[in-house]
Formats: structure tokens, C-alpha cells, sequence
């Protein structure tokens, strides 16, 4: 009987819709490549991040923290303009996308 709750569960969460999207499709939709570029790794100015390869976790709590307004420093201010695009889940899905980027 575990196992079937567990299955379940686990089912559950695949089929949440943001857990299933694609985060190529995200970083196209929500704007990321305009400024870090379709590679991650040529932004659009010299001072914006080069992201591809990042670590998920850095990834992930930089756009939290910058969301949040935690993080208002450097070209935060590009970046707050945008992240009200994006969810909890799909911030989680962009930095694992990202992370897997050939830096």
C-alpha cells in the first residue's frame, strides 16, 4: 500500500504542469536569452552574467532573491523587471535548464 502512495505522489508531481515544462521553452519564453543570449554565455552587455553552466542552487536562488528584492545590487534592476514573469516552479525548471547549458 506504500508503494502505490508513493507512485501516486510521485505521478502527482510529474504531471504538475511547470515541473513538465521544457526549459528551453521557458528561457525562449520568459525573456532570458534577450539578455544572457540563446547560449547562456553572450549577454547582451558586457556586465550582464555569463550563465550557462551555473549551479542549479546559485541559479535558482539568485532569481529568488532578486524576485524577492532580497538581491537589488548590479543589474538587479534589468532582471526585477522581468522576474515577475516567472513562478516558484518554473524558476526552479529555468535553473536546472540553465545549469545544463555548456558553459
Amino acid at each position: 500500500m506504500k508503494k502505490a502512495v508513493v507512485f501516486a505522489a510521485l505521478v502527482g508531481l510529474m504531471a504538475t504542469p511547470a515541473l513538465a515544462e521544457d526549459g528551453a521553452k521557458l528561457y525562449a519564453e520568459k525573456t532570458c536569452a534577450a539578455c544572457h543570449g540563446a547560449d547562456g554565455k553572450k549577454p547582451l552587455m558586457p556586465n550582464y552574467p555569463k550563465i550557462a553552466g551555473q549551479n542549479a542552487a546559485y541559479l535558482e536562488a539568485q532569481m529568488q532573491d532578486i524576485k524577492s528584492g532580497k538581491r537589488n545590487n548590479g543589474q538587479t534592476a534589468a532582471m526585477k523587471g522581468v522576474m515577475h514573469l516567472v513562478d516558484d516552479a518554473q524558476i526552479k525548471v529555468l535553473a536546472d535548464y540553465v545549469s545544463k547549458m555548456a558553459p
